[in-house]
């Protein structure tokens, strides 16, 4: 196998930075930890370490390996190693890792490997170690995944061996500052300008919203963008796993939980935080997404004054996500009939808002849907919905065409019902709306 100088400079490049960064943790004196907090003096450092280093070599640096050297080192102590160039790509949405040699990239959509890596499974540990440990967790045979947040908000949720043979395997979720509102949506195709009217008058006028979808479907995305119609002199809560939401809003309080320590202890799950949500004078409660027990206290917090409450759920249709709310909430054990939770659902949630993402990497609104309940029968009516373009000839060779975002969105067959009653109490409806539906509609049953 032949070896080029390209990977001989880079091999050599690899060991001068393994060297120097342990020189530099070596001359780090226990009293020099402020020396973290200045990174001109850390470089200082750095740089004077590298003409020691020259000296030992006897020859001098090439001074654009130099430089590179000097950076990654900085990168090593103070930021995130040989991932740093990728956090700050803002067309990166999530970085994965299998084991120290293999990192992959998600952008718009399309997962796609990268030329980058770590030295050693060593080197991957004590990169994970040092992140996890600022946030006073831990990872190792006890304990060995982990969910921490990075400095910029980033989600990374890291899990180790025995648990994965292939060496430790990371997930990193990207906080990219939302910049574009609800218009946006609309630029980018994911929906249309009447779907963007209906949603915002849905939201102002305080009907409570579930957004549905698969992974990386768009589900936050949207709630982001449909969040500045709400009316700026509420009280929105937010409810998280882990912090995601950037809702467009003057008045946010983000509630976020908190896992147990080894022993199971510290845990703060989604439905204690509801119910201190509850006493906590909010006018709208939004959980970024219902996955457990904490569903009835979401439900019950949407039928007793917390109007206009917004939600998201893992579901690949409408049907399915009434189906999950019903089946979470009977996991939960709270003693009541199917029946009574399906009539508490029917109360709850007015829209169901279907997300999908294509094989091509884009983000659509499939469906928007209301919720009927007709004696314990709940009912989702669709009021707008995707209508996939017929395959060209050419598309017919290629693998999963039929998913790739080809057709426009239509109206149902039938208004939203609603439509009326926010008419009535002072509601200005748009007459286009109106104007979009004939007389008569089908419904979907949910028995």
């Amino acid at each position: 196998m032949e070896i080029n100088d390209r990977e001989v400079a880079d091999v050599d490049l690899r060991r001068l930075r393994q060297l120097l960064h342990q020189r530099l943790i070596d001359s780090l004196e226990m009293g020099e930890n402020e020396l973290f907090a200045d990174s001109a003096a850390l470089r200082g450092r750095i740089d004077g370490l590298i003409e020691r280093l020259e000296g030992d070599l006897g020859k001098p640096i090439e001074a654009s390996s130099r430089l590179v050297l000097g950076e990654e080192v900085l990168h090593e102590v103070l930021g995130l190693g040989p991932l740093a160039p990728l956090m700050i790509d803002p067309g990166v949405s999530d970085i994965l890792i299998n084991g120290p040699h293999e990192v992959w990239v998600d952008r718009r959509g399309q997962l796609s490997r990268t030329a980058l890596e770590f030295d050693n499974e060593a080197h991957l540990r004590r990169f994970l170690d040092r992140l996890v440990a600022a946030q006073g967790k831990h990872l190792d045979s006890n304990c060995p995944a982990v969910d921490a947040r990075l400095p910029d908000g980033s989600r990374l949720h890291a899990m180790i061996p025995p648990l994965c043979a292939k060496g430790p395997v990371v997930s990193i979720r990207r906080f990219i500052e939302a910049q574009d509102g609800a218009e946006a949506l609309v630029d980018n195709a994911m929906l249309n300008q009447p779907m963007l009217e209906l949603l915002g008058l849905a939201v102002g006028a305080g009907l409570n919203i579930l957004i549905a979808g698969g992974a990386a479907a768009g589900k936050t995305t949207l709630l982001n963008g449909i969040s500045q119609f709400i009316p700026a002199g509420e009280r929105v809560i937010t409810i998280e796993e882990s912090a995601e939401l950037q809702l467009r809003h003057p008045h946010v309080v983000t509630l976020e939980a908190r896992q147990g320590n080894s022993e199971g202890r510290g845990q703060v799950d989604l439905r204690m935080l509801l119910r201190n949500a509850l006493r906590m004078r909010a006018d709208r409660i939004i959980v970024g997404e219902v996955r457990g027990h904490e569903v009835f206290e979401m439900l019950q917090a949407m039928t007793v004054g917390h109007d206009g409450s917004l939600s998201t759920v893992h579901a690949n249709s409408p049907n399915d996500a009434l189906k999950r709310l019903e089946s979470l909430a009977l996991l939960a054990d709270i003693g009541l009939p199917r029946e009574a939770i399906r009539e508490i659902i029917g109360s709850a949630v007015q829209l169901i808002v279907q997300v999908a993402r294509f094989r091509d990497g884009s983000r659509c609104v499939t469906s928007i849907g209301e919720v009927l309940s007709d004696q314990g029968r709940l009912r989702v009516r669709e009021v707008f919905r995707f209508q996939p373009a017929p395959l060209l000839a050419q598309d017919d060779a290629a693998p999963g065409a039929a998913l790739n975002r080809r057709g426009r969105h239509l109206p149902g067959a039938q208004p939203p019902t609603f439509l009326a009653s926010l008419g009535q109490r002072g509601y200005a409806v748009p007459a286009s709306l109106m104007a979009l539906y004939p007389a008569t509609g089908e419904e979907v049953g949910h028995g």
